[in-house]
Order: C-alpha cells, then structure tokens, then sequence
C-alpha cells in the first residue's frame, strides 16, 4: 500500500514538471560546425532523455558482451551445482529407504560434482555403512572433520564406527572431543559418562554432567536426579573400602533424590553401621513409602546389629505399616516371621499371596514347611513349584535383568536406565538364588528320621546227616535299605513317595547309575 502511494505520488510530480515546462515553452539555440539548432526547452529535453537511454542500452550491451564468458561458466558451475544437491537429496532418500544401489550411484554422481562438499562425505560415509564398510565410512567421516558446520557429525560417526569395531579407548576419545566442544550434546556426554563410570571415575563422571547443566543441555530435577544416581553408585563402589566416603556420597546423593532406592538403602546401612538409627530409619522409610524394595527392607530389618529376631520383626512390622498391602510388605513380614518362628503369622500373612504365588512366595512356603513341619516333601513341591512360578521384579535396563543396580545401562550406556518391574521372558529373577538357599538351608536342618531295628532271624534246624547239606545264596543286604514293617504278623511293602527336587537336585538315581559317578544335567 505504502509503495503505491509513493508511486502515484512519483507519478504526480513528474506530471506536474511536465505540465510547468511545456507552459514555458522557452527557445534553445545551438550553433556547432556550421549548423544552427533551433528548438523548443520540451523537445530538447526529451532528445537528451533518448539519448541518454540509447546510451544506457549501449552502456549494458557492451558489459554483457564482456562479461559473456564469465557469467557462462558461473551458469554451469551454477547448473552443475543443481546436479549435485539433487543427487546429493536422491542419495539421502535412497539411505533412509534402505535402497543401496540407488544410494551408491547418487553417491558416485554426488562425487563428481560436488566433490568438496561436506555433505557429499556425509553421503558416502552413509552409504558406506549401508554396505558395512567401516574402514571407508572412517575415511569419509575424517574428511568431514575438517569443516566446522559437519565436525560434529564426524566425531558422533567415528564414535559409532569405533563402538563397532570394539575399540573402546579410541570411541572414548571421539565422544571427550565432542563433548568439550558441544558440552550439551546429550550423546557425547552420554559416551564419556559411560566411559568414565567403566573406569571407576565417577567425580569426573560428575564433572562432565555440571558441564552439561552450565549449557543448559538438561534441566534441573533431570540434572538433580542423574548427580544422584552417579553419587549413589560411588557409594555402593566405596562401601567397603572407604565407609566415611561412601556414607557422605549416599547421604548428599538421599538429599538430591529421596526415593532413589539404592541411595537410600546404602546410605541406611552406612547410617545404620555408624550409629546414627533414628536418621538410617527415616532414610529407609521414607524411600520404602514411594518404592517398596526388598533391599529396602532387608536394610531395615538389620539397621541394628545383633538385634533378635523378635526385634526384627517388631522394626519390620513399622515398616510394613507404611505400605500395608504392598506384595513386598508382606514378604518382608513374612521373612521376618520365619526367622521368629512365628510360623501361625506367617501362614497368615503368606496367605493372600499363595493363590497366585511367584517364585519368592512359592519359596517363602518350602522354608515355612521345612522349619515349621519339617516336612520335606512339602518343602520339596513348594520349591519344584517355584521354578514354574511367575517371576518377580528385578533390575532392568534395556532388555537386561541384573542383579544388582547400576549407574548405566550396559548395552545403551544410557544414565539412570534401570527399573524395578517384572522381566519379560525370564525364566528366573536374580533374587530366586537367593530364596532357594534359604530353603536348602531349611531343609538341611531337619534331623533325618530314625531306622528301625532289624527283626530277628529264627534258626533253622540242622539237615539230617543223610542228605546233603543245602546250598543257599543269600543276597547281600543293602546298608541303606530299612526292613519292611510287620503288621498283623505279615510283612507289609513300605510306600515309596517320589519327593520332587529342589532347582538344584538332580532327582533319584535311574537304574544302572552309578551313586558315586558325577552328573550331568
């Protein structure tokens, strides 16, 4: 709007000028060799304007008729560069499609016009590993570590190719590069926090995430919660060897996160070793309260040591209160129990979960059997049962069940990858070792019964002196049969009950095989 209004504006000056010039129409006398020009202001005016324009044309074609063989070769360059970007988007297209063929000839074409340009690198680097040529996708990523705008993307495909062919030191090397120049570049960081966390090193593990939090790469509870996890993984390294250490480590990492359950269930022990139980209790429940854990438990239950087990089994009933109807309330309710002998309890708090029992619980009942009935065979179903038992919860981290937590996923190396859940298509959880020994020790204590006396053998009387004395072959006893017992005057068959086995008993002998041969299963 505003230019039409400054054209019409142009437009009505130009007119005005006109229209005062040609009221003052003037004489314009020009003598020059000989000739005498006469004319009018108006027609001398508009000569000189055709003039100039003819000059002007004049001016442009003879530019343009010089500069003829310059601007040819920038309309080839220019065509030609045309060429290569469609190539170069052909090629990229054929990648993401998975076609290779048409991805290497774009790739070939892509070269031949436009052979400096770093996308052009990034296509062959591409294609390269399309067809798994790790050495020439190297090749080309190097290339491109030599423009700003693709470095980056070279240090991130030298980094793969490197994880790829196993070289861990180098793949550490690109991601540290990355990572200094670019700190809130989540996969570099990533890398060297993987790197350095296999290494042990996890204040420079710590380090590289608050270079990470100064460029703003992640925001602050995601930054509060990774600090956590890699300070509770310290505490859980130095435990042993440096208890002062580890304790300061689990208690800042608790401050940060709360309901990180392995922060606080080494920080509860730590607390708990150094005498201070009142804060080692509130660490533990606060913790259990959001996510009830069995580690969590089993630190709380044995804050105290050389507490009884009535003393344990009171501290685990407050625990247990606040997560009442929790699955692993109950079970640490009925561990405690046990260890207390309070067997009616424990049968009444096992009893909703034996309907549908997993593995722990299945396991819970051989223990309660075997040091309550000391009944062996009903030990030995409880636990044959286990084995076919859904599973329970365990650390997973990228498809991988773990028994014990860590800072990073070992296939992704990802930071706080692992969750308590139930593993998909495992046949046994990390904690199942664990409940079975318990078990085998249940059934280990049960004194073994008793075997009856012999009966004894009545004398025969001698042969008369005119036969021949018999002959008789009498079998060798076996020391580990027992006599059938008498009943009634007639010898009755003892029943023979196959007990199943436990996970870790082979089961009876077959016939023919040797008792002191090894197995095999």
């Amino acid at each position: 709007m505003i230019r039409l209004v400054l054209l019409l504006v142009l437009l009505a000056a130009v007119a005005f000028g006109a229209s005062w010039i040609a009221d003052r129409p003037g004489e314009l006398v020009m003598v020059w060799q000989g000739w005498r020009l006469e004319t009018t202001v108006p027609v001398a005016l508009a000569a000189l304007a055709a003039f100039s324009f003819v000059l002007l044309v004049l001016a442009k074609l003879v530019s343009l008729i010089l500069k003829s063989p310059r601007l040819f070769a920038s309309g080839s360059r220019r065509r030609r560069r045309e060429k290569g970007w469609q190539a170069l988007s052909r090629g990229l297209l054929a990648i993401g499609a998975g076609d290779g063929a048409r991805a290497r000839a774009a790739r070939d074409e892509a070269a031949k016009l436009l052979p400096h340009e770093p996308l052009t690198h990034l296509l062959a680097a591409q294609s390269a590993q399309f067809d798994g040529d790790g050495n020439l996708a190297a090749k080309s990523f190097r290339l491109m570590l030599e423009a700003p705008e693709t470095r980056l993307i070279a240090l991130r495909g030298l980094y793969m190719e490197a994880r790829r062919a196993g070289e861990a030191a180098s793949a550490s090397a690109f991601a540290e590069e990355a990572a200094r120049e670019a700190p809130s570049l989540a996969w570099a960081v990533d890398a060297v926090i993987e790197a350095r966390c296999a290494d042990g090193d996890y204040a420079g593990a710590r380090e590289v995430l608050e270079r990470r939090m100064a460029g703003r790469g992640v925001d602050r509870a995601t930054h509060r919660r990774h600090r956590a996890v890699l300070l509770a993984a310290e505490a859980m390294a130095l435990e042993t060897a440096d208890p002062a250490v580890a304790k300061e480590r689990a208690v800042e990492a608790v401050r940060l996160a709360p309901t990180l359950v392995p922060a606080a269930a080494v920080a509860g022990r730590l607390l708990g070793a150094g005498g201070d139980l009142k804060r080692a209790a509130k660490v533990l429940a606060t913790a259990y309260e959001a996510s009830p854990h069995p580690e969590l438990a089993e630190a709380y239950a044995h804050l105290r040591p050389g507490d009884s087990a009535q003393d344990r089994l009171k501290r685990v009933r407050v625990l247990a209160a606040k997560a009442p109807s929790h699955p692993e309330s109950l079970i640490a309710l009925a561990h405690a129990t046990i260890d207390a002998q309070e067997f009616a309890e424990a049968r009444a708090v096992l009893s909703p979960l034996v309907e549908e029992p997993t593995q722990r619980i299945c396991l819970l009942m051989a223990e309660l059997e075997a040091r309550e009935t000391a009944d062996v065979g009903k030990a030995r179903e409880w636990a044959a049962r286990a084995v076919r038992a859904p599973r329970d919860p365990a650390w997973i981290a990228d498809g991988v069940v773990s028994e014990q937590w860590a800072a990073v996923s070992p296939v992704s190396g990802r930071l706080d990858a692992y969750v308590w859940a139930v593993p998909p298509g495992v046949t046994a959880t990390p904690l199942l070792e664990h409940e079975a020994e318990r078990v085998r020790n249940a059934i280990a204590a049960i004194p073994a019964p008793q075997a009856p006396l012999p009966e004894p053998v009545a004398e025969t009387p001698a042969a008369p002196e005119t036969q021949a004395p018999a002959v008789v072959a009498v079998p060798a006893p076996k020391p580990e049969a027992a006599p059938a017992p008498v009943l009634n005057g007639a010898k009755k068959a003892a029943p023979i009950i196959a007990e199943p086995p436990l996970p870790d008993d082979p089961g009876p002998l077959s016939e023919g095989e040797d008792a002191n041969a090894p197995r095999t299963h």
